[in-house]
């Protein structure tokens, strides 16, 4: 009986450690992940790889992990312009006063794609494959994804007032279903809607995103209880809490994509839990705007299904998933007064397949799977930092920072080679942000 010849495929990664996320809390010392297409064909001893496969291209790092690309589940990514223009102010202060201003002045395409591309570098770098983006000219952002070969949920917009993008309720639903018909059968940008917040969006409109988010079965991408204000206004003016709201409206259901929810009761954490709703956490804006606590546990084991977002780099800093992913770790565990909340096994997993599951992503990514698309990220641990290496994935969580990610791929394609953007012009977008940064100076000192 003769050996069987090795199998042809366009990519082997070997490395020391991958961490597939399915199955929860397994670690797999000495493998590799092998690629076909553009999908992952099989996840197997580093060895057994080597004689089952002839790859085109063979990536060794014996001392880094492989981990589904992170999923960064909540952004505003045109506000990576926006970086850092009106730090240390209260939400409505800051909002308001300072980045609608701002943004009047200077929204537009252009403004929406230097903005985006520069957020891919950064993403990219940080060992983020995707991400569930809400702007305006969503348009030029799904067109700025695709260029980059970025995977994203682009919202479509919806909010009670004009803007650049639309001037009626109607402009904004016309619009919205001229973008989701031009991209709803590419393979790596898709559409969600996405109603502002319980505060500047009606019942109606409301009502009209139930309705088309059921004929187009797409999610809905909505800002919720993300202030204790938030709710008194509510209650105010609605004579109900948002969530009571949304749920009248009928759109409290498993297309909801809830954002912030540092405003919860125990029965509406339950009742995240019956309806499918899924959460996004985004510790580091809450914390910087002073909104709240998202009690991240509580929904964990209510069995709500919780993702990570950075929230957009105006209230942030940054788009790096990899500290956020370690704050939301750290967060749950002071606000839950218990060690054991949200453990690195189960902040990896929302950082991944969390949000790939939130945006309705997860049958494509979110996991290290054969069958499912090669969006991996290769983290370095050799430095001493993560040294000596006792437990990967507690490492990866609480000791590894976003300057170790090493190589990245989307659907098999190498994103970042050996650190480097392979196909992007850092000096290029760092020259348009100091760009940007001119005009908008100029608009804050008029």
């Amino acid at each position: 009986m003769t050996d069987l010849a090795p199998q042809a495929c366009d990519l082997i990664i070997e490395a020391g450690w991958v961490v597939p996320v399915v199955p929860h809390g397994v670690v797999l010392a000495d493998h590799a992940v092998a690629v076909s297409g553009g999908a992952i064909v099989a996840v197997l001893p580093t060895a057994e790889a080597r004689a089952r496969y002839q790859a085109r291209q063979v990536v060794s790092r014996p001392d880094a992990a492989l981990v589904p690309g992170l999923v960064n589940a909540h952004t505003h990514n045109p506000m990576s312009l926006l970086r850092g223009v009106a730090d240390d102010l209260p939400l409505k202060v800051w909002l308001q006063q300072h980045i609608w201003p701002i943004e009047a002045a200077v929204i537009g395409p252009g403004f929406v794609a230097d903005g985006v591309s520069l957020a891919i570098a950064e993403m990219l770098r940080g060992g983020t494959t995707c991400c569930n983006e809400n702007y305006f000219f969503p348009d030029v952002q799904a067109a700025t994804y695709r260029q980059h070969g970025f995977r994203a949920r682009v919202g479509l917009p919806v909010i009670d007032f004009p803007t650049a993008w639309a001037a009626s309720d109607d402009e904004y639903f016309d619009r919205a279903g001229e973008v989701h018909d031009q991209w709803r059968d590419d393979p790596l940008v898709a559409t969600a809607f996405a109603p502002h917040a319980p505060y500047t969006v009606s019942d109606a409109n409301f009502e009209r995103v139930r309705l088309l988010s059921d004929q187009l079965d797409i999610p809905v991408h909505l800002h919720l209880h993300e202030t204790a204000q938030e709710v008194q206004q509510s209650v105010e003016q609605h004579g109900q809490r948002p969530i009571a709201r949304i749920d009248r409206l009928g759109l409290f259901n498993d297309r909801l994509i809830a954002v912030h929810m540092t405003q919860l009761t125990e029965a509406e954490i339950h009742l995240c839990a019956e309806r499918g709703v899924s959460v996004v956490h985004c510790p580091e804006s809450n914390l910087k705007l002073a909104s709240g606590f998202c009690p991240a546990c509580a929904l964990d084991r209510a069995g709500v299904n919780l993702a990570i977002g950075t929230d957009g780099c105006a209230s942030n800093n940054d788009l790096d998933m990899v500290g956020e992913t370690r704050t939301a770790a750290l967060l749950a565990k002071a606000v839950a007064q218990d060690a054991a909340a949200l453990d690195a096994f189960t902040a990896l997993r929302a950082a991944t397949l969390g949000g790939a599951r939130a945006i309705g992503f997860d049958h494509l990514v979110g996991s290290l799977e054969p069958g499912k698309q090669a969006d991996i990220a290769c983290i370095d641990l050799a430095a001493l930092e993560t040294q000596p290496l006792h437990h990967v994935v507690s490492q990866l969580v609480y000791a590894a920072g976003r300057h170790q990610v090493r190589d990245v791929w989307i659907a098999g394609v190498r994103k970042l080679a050996d650190y480097r953007l392979a196909d992007m012009d850092a000096d290029a977008l760092v020259a348009k942000a100091r760009e940007w940064r001119a005009r908008i100076a100029q608009v804050r000192s008029a």
